[in-house]
This record gives C-alpha cells, sequence and structure tokens, in this order.
C-alpha cells in the first residue's frame, strides 16, 4: 500500500484532488454562538465580520483517529502529516502530542510554514510522489522541500480580525490609519508579517501579483490564488500571474475556508507560489 498523506482543513485543496490522491483530511473547527461547526463537514451560515466567531484546533485526538485509520490504510508503509503553520494554530503541537503517544517511526510530522492553499502545495508535493508508490522518507522530503520554498503574499482590507485572533504583531501601527491604505502580508518562517502597504485596492493587487511573479522566478512553478467573495478579482489575478510567471506548471484556485476567512475578512485575496513547482 502506498504512503498515506493527511492534513488539515485548512489547506483549502480542491475535492477531486483530495480524492483523486487519497488525501486523508482532519477537519478544523469554527465556534458559532456556541455551536462547534466542522469545517469542510457541517454547513452553517457565518459573519466573517463578526467579533464572537472563534476559530479552535483540531485536538490531539482527532489527530491520533486520523493518524491511526491512515496508517491501517497504509497497510505499513507509513504515513505523512503536513498542517497549518504551528506558529498560526495549535493544529501542529496536538499532532505532535498524537504522533507521541502512537510511538511509531512509520509516522512524521511536517510543519508547513504556511497557511491555506500554502499548506495544500506542500500536501500535493507530497502526495503525489506518495500515490506513485515512493518510500516514506521520499514523501517526507517532498514535503519539507516545498515548505521551505514556498512563499505566500495576502492582501486584506484591514488587519483589525489578524491582530484580534494574536496572528498578526501590533507592530502594525507601521501602517498608520488603514482607512486609507491597504495591508499587503506575507508568510515569513511560519508567521504571517506586514509586508507592505497601498494606497488603493488596485495598487494593493498590482503589489500582490509583482511579489508572487517575482517570488516564482524563472525555473517553473505551482501558483495558487485564494479569496474570499471576491471570484472576478481572484480571475483577473490568475490570468495575471499565468501570462507573467515563465513555465507556469499548474494553477489552483479556491475560496478562503472559514477557519482562515474568519481572521482575513471579506475580500481577501492571496497568493501562494512554490517555485519549482509541487511534483
Amino acid at each position: 500500500m502506498p504512503v498515506v498523506v493527511v492534513t488539515d482543513s485548512s489547506a483549502s485543496l480542491p475535492g477531486d484532488l483530495v480524492t483523486d490522491l487519497g488525501i486523508l483530511v482532519v477537519p478544523l473547527h469554527v465556534l458559532v454562538d456556541g455551536r462547534e461547526i466542522r469545517e469542510g463537514v457541517d454547513e452553517c451560515a457565518i459573519d466573517y465580520g463578526s467579533a464572537t466567531v472563534t476559530t479552535s484546533s483540531a485536538s490531539p485526538g482527532d489527530l491520533r483517529a486520523a493518524y491511526e485509520r491512515a496508517l491501517a490504510l497504509s497497510g505499513g508503509d507509513g504515513v505523512v502529516a503536513v498542517h497549518i503553520s504551528r506558529q498560526l494554530s495549535s493544529t501542529w503541537e496536538a499532532g505532535r502530542q498524537a504522533v507521541l503517544d502512537l510511538d511509531t517511526d512509520r509516522l512524521r510530522l511536517v510543519d508547513s510554514l504556511s497557511a491555506g492553499l500554502g499548506t495544500g502545495m506542500a500536501v500535493l508535493a507530497a502526495a503525489r510522489p506518495a500515490r506513485a508508490g515512493a518510500p516514506l522518507d521520499v514523501v517526507y522530503d517532498a514535503a519539507v522541500a516545498a515548505a521551505g520554498r514556498g512563499r505566500a503574499f495576502i492582501m486584506v482590507n484591514r488587519t483589525e480580525q489578524l491582530r484580534r485572533g494574536g496572528r498578526l504583531s501590533s507592530a502594525a501601527a507601521f501602517f498608520g490609519t488603514e482607512l486609507v491604505t491597504k495591508p499587503l502580508l506575507h508568510i515569513v518562517e511560519g508567521r504571517l508579517e506586514l509586508r507592505e502597504k497601498a494606497r488603493t485596492r488596485s495598487k494593493a493587487y498590482a503589489k500582490l501579483v509583482a511579489a508572487a511573479v517575482d517570488a516564482a522566478g524563472e525555473g517553473g512553478a505551482t501558483v495558487a490564488v485564494q479569496h474570499l467573495g471576491i471570484p472576478d478579482v481572484a480571475d483577473t489575478i490568475t490570468a495575471q500571474l499565468t501570462e507573467l510567471i515563465p513555465d507556469i506548471r499548474e494553477v489552483i484556485t479556491a475560496e478562503f475556508g472559514p477557519t482562515l476567512a474568519i481572521h482575513l475578512g471579506q475580500g481577501a485575496v492571496g497568493v501562494l507560489v512554490v517555485p519549482g513547482g509541487c511534483g
């Protein structure tokens, strides 16, 4: 049996890729009016601007159950679990505890150093060789390498929700008033940091595209575009990236799922790039 790859729902991978590659996805949780919603499983209307809506990671018990199932499915070949950055969620730490509890050398844990499709692309980099029959060490190394190469850039309308949730440093005073600027953020070693600002939304989009093109380099890349409620903008940015990045190998698009959307807010758009591709 092939190595099985596990991730969490924040990875935002399209369902057809999850099915085709045999990826196991563990849902993260959203808390709405005291009700716990499993991302990607339970249906619920969510007000992404509400200060009372919160998120929570998967528990060690959730992850242990998923890892045990994956180990059984692998028939002993092993499991690689790739999760959202430990700087942005406690999911990786819960996974580490689950790994310790299971006490097996056939289970490897990877910090994607990213979020959303940034995590998802490290998952793809692992799942493709796994599906082809690659051994555990090769699958693990592929995930770690893609995580290390990946670059993520995100434009949000305001950083208030990110600061409120503790995902962004209060050093955002650097921006002055956000009423007249559009913040451009990036993920650095797993941390979400402020990169620069733009006076208008159109200039922010242009900076977003320029940053992604620069990160992609000349040797081919896999690119992902995510958004919340602005599909036309995402389509435009995708078209620009396809034209500007040489030898683009793959383009993936998706909406941000609830666990990220709650922190990013309506109108957010992100571009995630893996130079060299995802296998």
